[in-house]
């Protein structure tokens, strides 16, 4: 990896904090993700760490009971998103690690007693090839839904192999489409042809890694014959092309990312012309309905406010014909959009309500018009559409919250909601309860977050935080037993022992819309770190919890939050939970796919976004001698989302520093740093028995 540009390098004679960094960096080994030298120096930071962590009290009972609990017996089998008249589904337990791909009819499915018919047993394929595979999910052709396109990937990163399956006779193809491994966006563009963007060789690739072209590929050919159907830039992040269902008919649209939040936009007309979308380049595109594109908008447009649904005919804009832009929904202040999806006649909009969960069906009436009705869902949830029929107007609905475990429904419009299946309680919720709470952060904004704890709780309790503030993501609550992307059961052993677990909602996510999210873009990210010290500054005042007797945890970009927080606020915070971070921001764009992200930090090349950037770079201003918290830092080597050099190399600097940290990396696992249930439950455990140590065995700081 090379230097910084001599431009740069003046800018940081002026900047006091790059001033700190050496010229030569000497942890640049630690960015060669399988270099000999980084790989021993990651194993002797594993050996040590999980040496001291699997000694401390009660780690192989935590990790017994979280593998009890995620892999449990008794499980909803969710839909894939991928459904005709069939239901295609997942299934992980204690035998079959990986997963049993299977199909079941939708009849039998929705009545509550599938049937269901192995299609792929994952352990079994990956042990017969000689491959660590893991489940990345398919891509069926409609309207049949008979052949899919199984993305697997060895190890767990985002690169996969893609390959033809055919559903009735439950074989994958011979000399079927076959996608060697790489981070492709496919989709199908007919019943015997796919439009594929790939790596095509050189100069076919972005500064991102995302593929640069797309192409028209069809059977009986090889892929490189494929026809070039569109292309982007190398400073874009990657191109694409999208095929909507509607009834019998696809919509094909082509996708230009220019950054991680823009995108142009062109719909293929049926003899190969791109004709460009009116809608603005930071629209979100959800789905076609009836002919019609439907898209939330990000910004203002034409008169209708952002985070509001619209819709216009695809038909008009292929005639050349400027479309009636009709508003489907206009969220209130309180409301954001976060999920569309269609099924046969109908618009399911999944909303949030200061921050719970609302699904709505909209039907168009004949006036262009278009009426709402609410499924009447348990208040005060989390909703996940799961799926919707093509065939029919049938959407499966999972509902949960902190302390209800989880029910999926089946709901059709104007309908009551059917239960097809509900979870047992895992636990005792009767003694826990859950608040929602405001902060008040630096500018005045008042900052929701969710605190559970035991009923009757009196005094300071330690506390366990956690965020992400980043990329229009929202975070809703979920069942205690499975918490996705917050150390699975651990915040459930967290309340059980007395202490307090809190879900804030700072801004940066999407919990309100499109304004929470950009409220924190670019030189505005302080605001997310503001707002994660006021929940923290209001459970020390209200007297949740304590002065370091507090810990912050986050992954991805809630890894930079927390490796900001670790460093701004020492005084309030006493463990810090560090997950896939992003640490290094001043590399950060030349790294996996980092340069994808620079609409949301900026561009740390450029001096006037390195001004900025270097204000808060957890690398950049980690300072000698400075009594920070005990960080536990986990990632995996095979995450090419976020490079694991952040990780290896902050470790490597407060080593250097004399700082102590607790480190684990997983050969296995991509950016989720887990391949499997074994791997989250080893990873509960350890989080658990560090929060123990730092914060209720440990005295007060």
């Amino acid at each position: 990896m090379s230097l910084r540009l001599p431009l740069l390098a003046l800018l940081a004679l002026s900047t006091s904090v790059i001033a700190q960094t050496p010229a030569v960096d000497p942890n640049m080994y630690l960015e060669d993700i399988h270099g000999a030298r980084a790989l021993e120096t990651v194993k002797q930071w594993n050996t040590r760490s999980l040496a001291a962590l699997e000694a401390k009290p009660g780690f192989a009972r935590y990790r017994q009971r979280a593998l009890d609990l995620l892999q449990a017996d008794r499980q909803i089998a969710t839909p894939d998103d991928e459904l005709g008249d069939q239901v295609l589904n997942l299934w992980q337990d204690k035998t079959n690690v990986r997963g049993l791909w299977r199909v079941a009819s939708l009849a039998s499915f929705t009545g509550g007693k599938p049937v269901w018919r192995t299609l792929i047993d994952v352990d079994a394929l990956g042990k017969a090839e000689g491959k660590s595979w893991v489940w990345k999910g398919v891509t069926c052709r409609s309207p049949s839904y008979d052949r899919c396109m199984v993305a697997l990937s060895d190890g767990g990163g985002d690169a996969v192999v893609e390959r033809e399956f055919d559903i009735p006779s439950g074989k994958f193809v011979t000399d079927g489409f076959v996608v060697p491994i790489f981070k492709t966006r496919l989709s199908w563009a007919g019943p015997d042809a796919l439009y594929v963007a790939t790596d095509f060789g050189a100069g076919s690739l972005t500064k991102s890694g995302y593929p640069r072209t797309a192409k028209l590929w069809r059977r009986g050919t090889p892929l490189t014959a494929a026809t070039e159907i569109a292309s982007a830039t190398q400073d874009d992040v990657g191109i694409n092309v999208s095929v909507f269902p509607d009834g019998e008919q696809r919509y094909p649209l082509v996708v230009r990312d220019t950054d991680f939040f823009h995108s142009k936009r062109s719909h293929v007309a049926s003899d190969g012309r791109l004709v460009a979308s009116p809608l603005p380049d930071d629209a979100v595109i959800n789905t076609v309905l009836d002919g019609r594109l439907i898209a939330t908008l990000a910004s203002d447009w034409r008169g209708v406010p952002a985070g509001a649904i619209v819709a216009y005919s695809i038909a008009d804009v292929l005639a050349g014909r400027a479309p009636t832009i009709e508003r489907v929904l206009v969220p209130t202040a309180t409301q954001a959009v976060e999920q569309v999806d269609s099924s046969k006649s109908v618009l399911w909009v999944k909303m949030l309500d200061d921050v719970s969960g609302r699904l709505v069906s909209l039907a168009r009436d004949a006036d262009g018009s278009w009426t709402q009705s609410v499924a009447a869902l348990p208040a005060s949830s989390t909703i996940h559409l799961d799926a919707t029929a093509g065939k029919d107007d049938l959407a499966f609905a999972m509902v949960e919250s902190f302390l209800s475990p989880p029910a999926l429904y089946a709901i059709r419009p104007a309908a009551k909601p059917v239960a097809v299946d509900t979870l047992p309680a895992r636990f005792d919720a009767s003694t826990m309860q859950v608040e929602q709470r405001f902060a008040t952060s630096k500018d005045g904004t008042k900052i929701p977050y969710f605190l559970v704890r035991k009923k009757g709780t009196t005094g300071s309790v330690p506390a366990l935080v956690h965020a992400y503030g980043g990329f229009r993501n929202a975070q809703t609550p979920t069942y205690l037993v499975d918490q996705p992307y917050r150390s699975g059961p651990a915040g459930l052993f967290w309340v059980e022992e007395g202490n307090a677990f809190v879900l804030a909602n700072i801004r940066g996510g999407g919990e309100y819309g499109p304004r929470w999210h950009q409220a924190t873009l670019r030189e505005n990210r302080q605001k997310a770190y503001d707002d994660l010290h006021a929940v923290g500054d209001d459970l020390v005042r209200t007297g949740v919890s304590a002065k370091r007797k507090i810990a912050v945890s986050g992954r991805s970009n809630g890894g930079l939050l927390v490796g900001v927080a670790m460093e701004q606020r020492p005084d309030l915070y006493g463990a810090i939970v560090m997950g896939s971070p992003l640490l290094d921001m001043q590399k950060y764009s030349h790294l996996s796919a980092g340069a994808s992200w620079m609409g949301e930090y900026g561009d740390p090349d450029k001096p006037a976004d390195w001004a900025f950037i270097s204000k808060y770079s957890p690398y950049q201003n980690l300072t000698r001698g400075v009594k920070y918290p005990l960080p536990f830092i986990y990632t995996s080597t095979e995450d090419d989302r976020v490079h694991p050099g952040h990780a290896r190399k902050f470790a490597a600097r407060l080593e250097a520093y004399g700082d102590p940290f607790f480190y684990h990396e997983n050969p296995e696992g991509g950016h989720a740093a887990g391949a499997d249930k074994i791997e989250d439950a080893k990873r509960a455990a350890l989080v658990t028995v560090y929060l123990n140590s730092q914060l209720v065995t440990a005295p007060q700081r």
